[in-house]
């Protein structure tokens, strides 16, 4: 069934395209340690994140991509771009983890130092590798522009390194091994970082699992309630599942997903446990439930709509929009989303919407009455079974003792009537309202028959 995803990867032998070695003839695979749970460490380059210029979304990636693919990361480090902090950050990896992901300080200034400290760290020369110059003057040609002489510099890699071709940037990722060990480097720009990851560094670490360790993991897919008030009410499901099966929460803003992971050789036990795990998280929480697998709320919802043969439409105040661009970021969602008003002022709500001038002048903007007429109004006016309606007080100002920041109201209209519900979020206005756009679209959930 779909909901549960196969992680073990098998790919080509590393000679095979995509990647070269540096000098010598490909590497041959190491014998690494293989328990269930193989160890990875994350180990990031670059001042910019110590001094907080900015935020370091790689290692979040990376982490969980390593987790999807079967590997426990033991930790995360992030160093300045200095010769004494690379080194000791990998001497500190390489003795807690079997595989160590690196990135940043690969480009071309003069701070960019991480290759000449890896080449130092293998005890290795940095040589000019011809094919990674080849690659980096086409790359500058398909924008009408010429690689400069300090783009060489990058060509410059250990001697003793695989290299991974990077089909983003100029940068190439870079393989080494010691010990039976791996550490792969990759530049820190996170649109190069991730196409390396999928496409370089997981297939090949799939190359290296000798033992053929399976993972299998589940995704259950919630909404309408917290972490915590999950978590106490499956506890007893967590609590007696084998040691070799983990249970992560991953919570986001009024959705929360439970990751469940189990490793171990015979894959119809691994189906098994699963399946069994599955069915008594259903037995508890099953109203909560809006999918399984990689995928987001409104794109459950809308496949909810597409079986029923239903449309919907939106009528939006504080969320600016967020919902439609929930619904519409899904590929296919014309067949069921005819489209929606943003109305951000009262006149518009009263002229697009039809909210009476009575209501707004008794009850204001932010009410149910209010909330319930502009649901109604966007069903009747733009034609659809359903409409989803949303109007609040998003913050960081404009709250009232009577309604302070974070009090929203949102509503579902359709054939059998409608839904109001009132919400009490926090006073950021980000997270206000993709919190919003969630609850709303969960709102539709529960109101739209499977």
């Amino acid at each position: 069934m779909s909901w549960l995803a196969p992680l073990l990867i098998l790919t080509p032998p590393l000679g095979g395209p995509g990647g070269s070695t540096c000098g010598r003839a490909p590497l041959t695979p190491p014998y690494l340690k293989n328990p269930l749970f193989l160890k990875a460490y994350i180990l990031t380059v670059g001042d910019e994140i110590l001094i907080g210029q900015v935020t370091d979304t790689n290692a979040t990636f990376m982490a969980a991509a390593l987790n999807e693919a079967g590997y426990e990361v033991v930790e995360h480090l992030s160093v300045a771009d200095s010769r004494e902090g690379i080194m000791n950050g990998l001497a500190r990896a390489l003795e807690s983890a079997d595989v160590v992901l690196m990135t940043g300080g690969l480009g071309p200034t003069k701070d960019d130092i991480t290759k000449k400290v890896l080449a130092d760290y293998f005890e290795t020369d940095l040589v000019f590798h011809a094919e990674t110059w080849d690659r980096l003057q086409a790359f500058y040609r398909q924008f009408g522009r010429e690689a400069a002489p300090h783009h060489r510099e990058q060509c410059e890699l250990p001697a003793s390194a695989t290299i991974l071709t990077n089909l983003r940037g100029t940068a190439p990722g870079m393989w080494l091994e010691r010990d039976g060990k791996v550490v792969i480097s990759m530049p820190g720009v996170p649109y190069e970082m991730r196409k390396l990851v999928r496409d370089e560094a997981l297939p090949r670490l799939a190359e290296y699992n000798q033992d053929d360790v399976l993972q299998r993991s589940l995704t259950i897919l919630t909404a309408g309630a917290g972490e915590s008030v999950i978590a106490e009410q499956i506890a007893p499901v967590e609590d007696s599942m084998p040691e070799h099966m983990s249970l992560a929460y991953l919570p986001d803003l009024g959705t929360v997903r439970l990751r469940i992971t189990t490793r171990g050789t015979d894959e119809a036990r691994l189906q098994a446990e699963l399946t069994d795990v599955r069915e008594q998280i259903e037995a508890i929480i099953g109203e909560l439930i809006y999918g399984y697998g990689p995928k987001n709320l409104a794109q459950c919802v809308g496949e909810r709509l597409l079986a029923a043969g239903k449309t919907v439409v939106t009528a939006e105040s504080c969320t600016g929009g967020m919902i439609s661009s929930m619904i519409t970021a899904n590929a296919g969602s014309s067949a069921y989303f005819l489209g929606g008003v943003v109305s951000y002022s009262n006149p518009l709500k009263q002229s697009l919407l039809g909210v009476k001038a009575a209501t707004l002048k008794k009850h204001g903007a932010v009410s149910e009455a209010t909330v319930r007429e502009m649901a109604e109004g966007a069903r009747k006016k733009l034609g659809a079974d359903y409409a989803m309606a949303a109007s609040g007080i998003a913050g960081p100002d404009g709250g009232t003792p009577e309604k302070p920041v974070g009090t929203i109201w949102i509503a579902v209209a359709g054939p059998e009537g409608t839904q109001t519900q009132l919400l009490q979020a926090g006073k950021d206005r980000k997270r206000n309202i993709i919190y919003t756009a969630h609850q709303a679209l969960n709102l539709l959930r529960r109101v739209v028959k499977a």
